[in-house]
């Protein structure tokens, strides 16, 4: 979601200092996703699965780092993930209570009690070091660097890992996590794990027909933000795979995320509208979403056919990903419109 951040400060800098909340189960490595709780709501599981047999990192390993620095690991006692989808991993590695501290973004149960590091959505480099981290995993997002650099030189490594874009970001990243941890045999595991339930989903995904155009909206309306994501704003893998089409992009929005108007939305001509659950709770709900000016012009907002995940793990792609897809496509697809 750090990736996520800073996409839309860039978009509209007044946004930098709004807080996006986050949600964030062991182990067989079949391919039929797992079944949770959150059958019942349409929704993740607010759990991680973690592997069923904790691995024993072998260390020290030196690794690349995203930022093209070699990084030597010795020990990973105490580590701290930079964002809610590192989290994640490591505690889905089986790693969980090797985690010391955690972003802002990471509330999935295992980790809601650990302490935040963060500071309007920028790292604390003196909360970090306070908890005396062995190891910090971040993302090529993670900021701001000189909070980076104060890490550094008390020390402790830092590792980058490139941030998610899509689908195709799952496995990479979780190989990545495992193996600056010391453990590449788990991380290989738990990749097969998540690839394969992701593929049972896509596989009961309907086709035939035309495929319907979705339009992923952020919105914060106590800040009276509403942006209608383009090209990249990272939710088109998400919804080509459930599929859909990514209307934004279609529609000729190149940036990350544009301001709605009606022409856009006009334009753009979603038959579902991608919200994240908070930012539709922050318009009132789908009722405050259609009176959004061009919103009840459109297909979606006249069929009232709204998706609309928890915002921390909406665009994680990772090891609750295949979750994700099964809300999306079975919101997307609901014989009522999703209303």
């Amino acid at each position: 979601m750090r990736r996520l951040r800073t996409r839309l400060a860039g978009a509209l800098l007044s946004v930098l200092a709004l807080s996006l909340a986050a949600t964030g189960c062991g182990g067989d490595s079949g391919a039929a996703p797992a079944k949770t709780s959150a059958a019942a709501s349409g929704q993740p599981a607010n759990r991680v699965e973690p592997l069923a047999k904790a691995p024993e990192p072998r260390l020290p390993v030196t690794v690349r780092s995203a930022d093209g620095r070699r990084v030597t690991v010795r020990q990973a006692r105490r580590v701290v993930p930079l964002s809610g989808s590192l989290s994640e991993i490591v505690f889905t590695l089986g790693l969980g209570d090797r985690v010391v501290a955690r972003d802002i973004t990471a509330t999935f149960a295992q980790a809601g009690k650990l302490p935040v590091v963060t500071r309007g959505h920028d790292v604390s480099a003196e909360s970090v070091l306070s908890l005396r981290p062995d190891l910090v995993i971040a993302e090529t997002t993670t900021g701001p660097a000189e909070a980076v650099d104060q890490i550094r030189a008390a020390g402790v490594p830092v590792l980058f890992v490139k941030a998610a874009k899509g689908l195709a970001d799952v496995g990479p990243r979780i190989r990545t996590v495992a193996g600056a941890l010391g453990v590449p045999a788990a991380g290989a595991e738990l990749t097969r794990r998540s690839e394969q339930r992701i593929a049972a989903v896509r596989k009961g995904v309907p086709t035939g027909g035309s495929r319907p155009r979705v339009a992923f909206l952020y919105l914060r309306g106590s800040a009276s933000v509403y942006l209608i994501g383009g090209r990249d704003s990272g939710a088109g893998s998400l919804i080509e795979a459930a599929g859909g089409v990514d209307a934004g992009a279609a529609s000729g929005l190149g940036k990350d995320f544009t301001a709605i108007t009606s022409e856009a939305l006009v334009k753009a001509a979603p038959d579902a509208i991608l919200v994240m659950t908070k930012g539709l709770e922050s318009v009132g709900g789908v009722d405050g979403l259609v009176k959004i000016p061009g919103v009840a012009q459109t297909p979606a907002g006249m069929d009232r056919r709204i998706v609309s995940v928890e915002d921390g793990v909406l665009l994680n792609y990772g090891p609750r990903t295949d979750q994700v897809l099964t809300s999306v496509v079975g919101q997307l697809y609901a014989k009522d419109g999703a209303r």
